[in-house]
């Protein structure tokens, strides 16, 4: 360890002092790139030098660009996917910022084309490996269950990402386990990232900019996770006029309004979203034991961005989100109610100190509540558990010349988690029980420098450091010392490099690979297969040890055909350590010390990945194919052998296809094929003082049938009326039905006079085919 950050530091060193030799000579413009029509600032927008191409940028996560060049005359190009580019000749004698605006090219074919013939480039160009990023106006596209538009299940049709299965939004990345992924929606971290328990995901695609999910080769500026980083972007809305987006659709509708408050200078954003099934359902429940019952789940997203100068900008994002679950038996005056979901408010500041000096500055609020509560007459129980996070970050880009680019900041975090609590409530009785809030610290440094060595080579080396602090509420499992809440209990240091390269071998190859160590301190334990709203987070302790992983990849890149195809075939092989689990003989139910119940172990993951994307014509689309192995090993579980885990899926394939048939017309359609999800079998039953009592197999020896399903639909766009824009969107899910199985259930046979006892197995299923609607608009006052 000591070896290994000396030689990561003595080499940033190095690095900084030749390279700062070297950048003045140079002049560097900078900038922001944004779209001409609506004011969003462009992120990965590229900037490249004509003359001499190793001299090129993108821009960053707020538009902004800085390019270190020669005195003298350039040509320079701006490109961005769908947009025209624009080119200018400019004679550099000192550093000068220049601010672009480009020009959406939907309407001019033969730019879009060439956009997106720039926007493959960068599969062959971008120095991380296992990172893609996803265009909203393609999600949109895909068929959906019911209608509903999903980041994340988007996000599952890509190699190397599996399902957690139908009616789930938990995923796993490379073996990892669904926790150890790091969402976020401007900057902010999501704990909880499914509605309706799971079977809809909290982002609302009109509000979303971009997505950009990093599956290896994590960056030193991302932590907190192992496996890897969905960063997803909202909007910030229009500065140059008044918009209105929406669609209605059979089990929700959605509205999104954005506008200048001050012209060219300050904007908002927001958009809303709810369900209403079972509202409509309402006058059909009248008068049946079931009046009162209803579910349904709403998110909102605001944003608001104010420009001070061209030096300073403030933004402020938001994010309110409930899902509401009541059951009512009217006739036993017996009430269920389960609300959960996610608060989310952020506050960045951007300050261009110079040319070469960006910061953006964050105060982020994050809470999640889940909350179960009953009641009959006198009798009340509730449940309760959450998360609770302050985060404070600063971060800077330092664009010392063309072959360097550094960034390095702070992230500090106050987590306060609070662990299933139940109180019951009766009649002259009142009892709590469950463990205490518990309170910890999280702070982090990274350093990482993007090095073009030549223009061949980019090398990316990163460090990242966190000192996390567990404080009371807690008791000792050593010498049984009760702290509280302010009392240091434990520290943990570590020290995670990050390693990427790419190696250019010739215009249309690059080959990419990566060395990356990762810590993470919070875990959310399970006590099922999938991932649901009730699973629990808790912090490393005195007991509990950070959890780490090291993941080793390596991809060859190649663009086909002038770039029209992108292929790449990548490989990797991930170690993970102190993991955590229950223990076999937990049942579930309120702990006062749930640290108790774990167990801790290892883990390995293997596999590789084919990826071939069709970029242009009127047929596009993607095939992807992964093939994969993930193991556990835990002491106090099956024996201490290795064994599968339930998302060891080897074989997984999607196809993504897109057909324009007119300028009006669109055909869609998604095709999956996954190997079945293991389980752990029931082999044998017995009765014990008249109770039945099931014996289980092997850990996850079993295995579902294979999972595979189509889904269609065709798309419809009716003339513009007075800057009225519809669309029509019908589709079809799981079109031939397929029964795919979700879990599994047990009927028992006590044989009372033959004296034998029988299992029977049955496969359930949730979703069988399902047709949708959807009307969708949009009004742009331009």
């Amino acid at each position: 360890m000591i070896i290994r950050i000396r030689s990561t530091i003595f080499l940033f060193l190095s690095l900084f002092f030749i390279s700062e030799t070297f950048s003045q000579k140079n002049i560097t413009i900078s900038g922001y790139v944004a779209d001409k029509e609506e004011g969003e600032h462009l992120i990965g927008a590229n900037v490249t030098d004509l003359a001499d191409q190793k001299y090129a940028v993108f821009t960053n996560n707020y538009g902004f660009y800085s390019l270190n060049l020669p005195k003298g005359y350039h040509k320079l190009k701006y490109s961005y996917l769908g947009y025209q580019p624009e080119e200018i000749v400019i004679d550099l004698a000192k550093d000068t910022v220049i601010n672009i605006e480009l020009i959406s090219g939907i309407l001019l074919q033969n730019v879009v084309i060439d956009a997106k013939k720039q926007e493959s480039r960068n599969n062959i160009t971008g120095s991380q490996v296992g990172t893609v990023k996803l265009d909203v106006g393609k999600i949109k596209s895909l068929p959906a269950l019911m209608g509903e538009v999903d980041v994340l299940k988007s996000i599952q049709l890509l190699p190397g990402v599996k399902s957690s299965g139908d009616g789930n939004s938990g995923f796993y990345v490379r073996g990892g386990g669904s926790d150890q992924n790091l969402v976020l929606l401007d900057e902010a971290v999501v704990y909880n990232t499914g509605h309706m328990l799971g079977f809809f995901s909290v982002f609302n695609a009109d509000a979303i900019k971009g997505t950009t999910l990093i599956k290896g080769g994590m960056p030193a500026n991302y932590g907190q996770r192992l496996s890897s980083v969905v960063d997803i972007k909202m909007k910030e809305g229009s500065d140059k006029h008044f918009g209105v987006d929406g669609g209605i659709g059979l089990i929700s509708s959605r509205l999104t309004v954005e506008g200048p408050i001050i012209k060219n200078k300050s904007s908002f954003i927001f958009s809303g979203r709810r369900t209403y099934v079972l509202d409509l359902a309402q006058p059909f429940l009248k008068g049946n034991k079931f009046e009162g019952t209803n579910y349904y789940f709403y998110d909102l997203n605001v944003k608001f961005n104010y420009k001070f100068s061209d030096k300073d900008r403030v933004f402020f994002s938001g994010y309110y989100g409930r899902d509401i679950f009541t059951l009512n038996f009217a006739t036993r005056d017996f009430k269920v109610e389960l609300p959960y979901g996610n608060s989310i408010a952020a506050l960045r500041w951007n300050h261009v100190f110079n040319n070469r000096i960006f910061m953006n500055s964050s105060v982020i609020y994050n809470d999640y509540k889940y909350e179960l509560g009953a009641g009959q007459e006198k009798f009340s129980f509730s449940n309760f558990s959450g998360v609770h996070d302050w985060n404070i970050k600063t971060d800077f880009e330092y664009y010392l010349n063309f072959s360097h680019k550094i960034k390095f900041g702070h992230n500090y975090t106050y987590h306060k988690l609070n662990p299933n609590i139940l109180n019951i409530n009766a009649e002259g009785y009142s009892l709590q029980n469950g463990g205490e809030p518990v309170f910890s610290h999280e702070n982090s440094l990274y350093l990482m420098d993007d090095w073009n060595l030549n223009k061949s080579i980019l090398l990316s080396v990163g460090l990242r450091g966190t000192l996390y602090s567990q404080m009371g509420n807690y008791t000792s499992k050593i010498d049984n010392k009760k702290y509280k809440p302010d009392e240091l209990v434990k520290n943990y240091l570590t020290l995670d490099p990050r390693f990427n390269f790419r190696w250019t071998l010739d215009k249309n190859t690059s080959l990419k690979g990566s060395l990356t160590y990762t810590s993470q301190f919070l875990h959310q334990v399970s006590n099922s297969s999938g991932s649901f709203p009730s699973d629990i987070w808790v912090s490393s302790s005195e007991y509990v040890k950070p959890a780490s992983g090291i993941q080793y990849s390596l991809g060859l890149f190649r663009n086909l055909f002038s770039d029209n195809y992108e292929t790449s075939f990548e490989l990797y092989y991930k170690d993970l350590k102190n993991q955590i689990e229950f223990r076999e003989d937990y049942t579930g139910g309120i702990e006062s010390d749930l640290e108790n119940k774990f167990v801790f172990g290892i883990g390995r993951a293997y596999g590789l990945e084919l990826f071939v994307k069709k970029n242009s014509g009127k047929l596009t689309g993607w095939i992807g194919y992964t093939f994969s192995k993930t193991e556990r090993k835990f002491e106090l579980i099956n024996n201490n052998l290795w064994f599968k885990t339930t998302y060891d899926k080897p074989h997984d394939i999607s196809v993504v296809l897109n057909y324009s048939i007119t300028e009006k017309w669109s055909f869609n359609s998604v095709f999956v094929y996954g190997s079945g999800r293991r389980y752990t079998p029931v082999t044998d039953l017995y009765v014990l003082d008249g109770k039945v009592n099931l014996e289980y197999g092997t850990r996850n020896s079993a295995t579902y049938s294979p999972y595979h399903r189509l889904d269609i639909s065709v798309s419809y766009e009716p003339k513009t009326i007075r800057k009225w824009k519809s669309s029509w969107s019908f589709g079809v899910y799981n079109v031939y039905n397929r029964k795919n199985p979700t879990f599994i259930s047990y009927d028992t046979d006590i044989g009372t006079e033959s004296g034998k006892n029988s299992i029977t197995a049955s496969k359930i299923t949730i979703f069988p085919i399902i047709p949708s609607i959807t009307y969708n608009f949009k009004w742009h006052g331009k």
